[in-house]
């Protein structure tokens, strides 16, 4: 997995493609500029109401940074619903724990907070309004959609300024080992640009820039 460090959403998505694996988070973007994360995936399935449909026991959030493992990202589905289920204090004490990052097909208040922390957090939504008594968590590490995308526990997750992809567990060498090529033909036409190649010239000779 540490192989994808340093590997841009970009050059994966297009490996991806190659094997025609859907891969891509539609919608999931960073809540602060710079975030990157890449771990594999503690998933989780959570369910949104109206405020009082839950007890504040179903939220659950501590309970899923607890059973996370260092290096982990936190994969969370809640539907896209218009609802904070993270906010900075989560965030403080899953960067403690040594989680690489959260993902959330939802909401997630405390911008600045998080941003603070440096925390990686890419989200559907950046909204204030509590997820307590409104969320439930059913279910931890089982398998989820994430911006139209299935990702199953385990699955590898990265994240950057341009988006969030997944990678499944299976794919993983070879999804990098193409990556790798993209990642090595877009340096090379910077290279041959700088030197002189136009970029139409660039063009056919790197396919998928």
């Amino acid at each position: 997995m540490d192989g994808f460090r340093g590997l841009g959403t970009s050059a994966i998505a297009n490996a991806l493609d190659d094997l025609r694996i859907t891969g891509v988070m539609s919608g999931l973007g960073p809540v602060w500029r710079g975030a990157r994360l890449l771990g594999p995936a503690l998933t989780v399935k959570e369910v949104t109401g109206v405020r009082g449909a839950y007890p504040p026991s179903d939220f659950r959030i501590g309970a899923i940074i607890d059973g996370a493992a260092p290096g982990d990202v936190v994969a969370i589905d809640n539907g896209g619903a218009v609802v904070s289920t993270w906010g900075g204090v989560a965030s403080f004490a899953a960067k403690a724990r040594g989680l690489a990052g959260l993902v959330v097909d939802g909401g997630v208040r405390d911008a600045d907070e998080i941003e603070e922390q440096a925390f990686p957090v890419f989200s559907r939504h950046v909204v204030p309004t509590t997820g307590k008594t409104r969320l439930k968590v059913e279910a931890i590490n089982v398998p989820v959609s994430m911006g139209g995308i299935p990702v199953a526990p385990g699955d590898i997750v990265v994240g950057d300024p341009t988006g969030v992809v997944r990678i499944p567990r299976e794919s993983a060498a070879e999804v990098l080992a193409r990556a790798r090529r993209f990642a090595a033909d877009d340096e090379r036409a910077r290279r041959e640009i700088a030197s002189g190649l136009s970029f139409t010239e660039a063009l056919r000779k790197f396919e998928k820039l």
